[in-house]
């Protein structure tokens, strides 16, 4: 989930734009100019942040050389309630639960129960790909380094948001999800192939993926605060709620458990615990006293790339940010910056994002979490920490980061008034309305229903008891639906091709905006209608 739409150059799980705060000293659009921040001021700087992408709240981990220089929380945990972020507030880190599934993986290699390179199908014979010759060649290593071959988050609305599959129907229903590019071809971001991960680390322990992390990882760690559910992080004293932006304002929403995919996004985690994690990973995987949570021989495995990705090229300003090289190990993302290698990885979730980085080099762990869905507030900190960490002149990334959000978001709105103002608005449905209700089937996804209540027209994902939407005319055979969750921000078109007779051959969905959460991924359905039984 991770969540979000990838921007900002760091292959990161992104975000939906907030608004963003102009401040006098933020980057002209055209990437002219960079103003010169003032020295580091790590609360001063947070601070800013909140105010700037409208972000309720922010905890930040820094740790150097072994020790915890920084666990703070800055805002609030929930809008309308003054109780403060604190080290101990509990956020969903969402993606950045992909490493624990890649250290509990390391470890079953550790102890020869299984090889990064054995087939998936030696350890759970029932895995099926799309594809004969990928469900053979499918390895545990590939399960982690996103190059299967997928599309970007295909499959993701089998769990997300939270549906009726459990873990088990999600990895029999990858079988129908086809294939965006050859095995191995591409790098393309996904879950699913996280959610197997997960399965393979509960077959081999004899526990459920959360019972296994929490023995093998979060307790030698001690991350006594630490949840594999959101269930138990809800039960705790100290958590912050999750914040979307509705209709342009900054709202609370309610948790979204997703129980069924805590191979790719179950952690739940605070300042404090997040802080002895990377000092672990920072050290190879000895814990302190000499004893080892991973050999040496796995910790090198998971920071090796293994993926290619792009090389973004960002102007301006943001051309301090270019990578010299980008790929995906297992788990992580590896990159460079000011001739440093860097290790990180993002993770996004309704109303949470976080990010996590390291530079092994430094012995320098920054960990960041929001209760808001927005990337800039950690990208614009993540540059400003690392960069006086490195000994670089201060920029005012805030300001920069700021200003291309907007850009960007400005284009995005741009983009959606042109195709409303370029519709036929005198078009009509080939048919009469209620002609386009009943069953649709997809391969993999299952059942969707359009009907009517009332004078409403209705579309609702029979396993996804939130992702119900009313459906008004767009142009032809071209229907949105607005889902009744505003705080999702996906509205979709739905488009409708018929038979030669006039009747419905299949619809295709595809999000309005290029904002959208990639794990909406609408576009991958082919919804062909349910024929009704006759009876006998």
């Amino acid at each position: 989930m991770s969540l979000k739409k990838t921007t900002i150059a760091l292959a990161l799980c992104a975000c939906a734009l907030s608004p963003a705060f102009f401040s006098s000293s933020a980057l002209a659009f055209d990437g002219t100019a960079a103003a010169t921040a003032p020295a580091f001021d790590l609360a001063r700087d947070v601070n800013r942040a909140l105010k700037t992408f409208d972000v309720p709240g922010i905890a930040i981990a820094i740790v150097k050389d072994g020790k915890v220089v920084a666990a703070q929380g800055f805002g609030v945990r929930r809008l309308g309630d003054p109780a403060p972020v604190t080290s101990k507030t509990l956020f969903e880190i969402a993606s950045n639960s992909k490493a624990f599934t890649a250290v509990a993986l390391a470890k079953l290699v550790d102890e020869g129960k299984l090889d990064w390179d054995d087939p998936v199908i030696r350890h759970l014979p029932d895995f099926r790909m799309h594809d004969a010759y990928v469900t053979q060649e499918m390895t545990v290593r590939d399960l982690l380094t996103h190059r299967s071959g997928l599309g970007l988050g295909a499959g993701d609305l089998l769990w997300w948001p939270t549906t009726t599959f459990s873990t088990d129907e999600i990895i029999h229903n990858l079988r129908h999800v086809k294939p965006a590019t050859s095995f191995r071809a591409n790098y393309a971001y996904d879950n699913l192939l996280y959610i197997v991960a997960g399965r393979i680390i509960a077959q081999k322990n004899g526990k459920s993926w959360g019972d296994t992390v929490q023995a093998q990882i979060l307790a030698p760690l001690g991350m006594a605060d630490t949840t594999t559910s959101v269930a138990a992080m809800v039960k705790a004293a100290d958590y912050s709620a999750p914040h979307s932006r509705i209709n342009g304002r900054q709202s609370v929403v309610k948790p979204m458990p997703v129980d069924n995919a805590v191979g790719a996004v179950g952690i739940n985690t605070n300042a404090e615990d997040i802080a002895k994690w990377m000092n672990a990973l920072l050290a190879g995987g000895e814990l302190p006293g000499g004893q080892r949570l991973f050999s040496a021989t796995q910790s090198k495995e998971i920071w090796t790339p293994v993926t290619p990705m792009k090389i973004a090229e960002p102007a301006g300003a943001l051309a301090a940010t270019r990578a010299n090289f980008n790929a995906y190990g297992l788990g992580f993302n590896i990159r460079d910056y000011r001739g440093k290698k860097l290790v990180l990885h993002g993770g996004a979730l309704q109303g949470f994002y976080s990010r996590v980085l390291m530079v092994p080099e430094e012995k320098l762990g920054i960990a960041i979490f929001t209760n808001a869905e927005n990337s800039g507030s950690m990208t614009s900190l993540q540059w400003r920490i690392l960069d006086h960490y490195l000994g670089a002149a201060p920029t005012d990334w805030i300001g920069i980061i700021a200003a291309e959000e907007q850009e960007r978001l400005r284009k995005d709105q741009e983009k959606t008034g042109k195709a409303a103002a370029t519709r036929a608005a005198g078009s009509k449905p080939s048919l009469p309305r209620r002609a386009y209700d009943g069953e649709y089937s997809d391969p993999w996804y299952g059942k969707v229903v359009i009907r009517h209540e009332g004078r409403k027209q209705l579309m609702a994902f029979t396993r996804t008891p939130d992702l119900v939407g009313e459906m008004e005319h767009f142009q032809h055979d071209t229907f949105i639906v607005r889902w009744k969750e505003r705080n999702f921000n996906a509205d979709a078109y739905v488009t409708f091709a018929l038979n030669p007779d006039g009747s419905i051959e299949r619809a295709k969905m595809s999000a309005i905006s290029d904002e959208t959460d990639f794990s909406y991924d609408f576009h991958d359905l082919s919804l062909m209608p349910v024929k009704a039984k006759k009876a006998e």
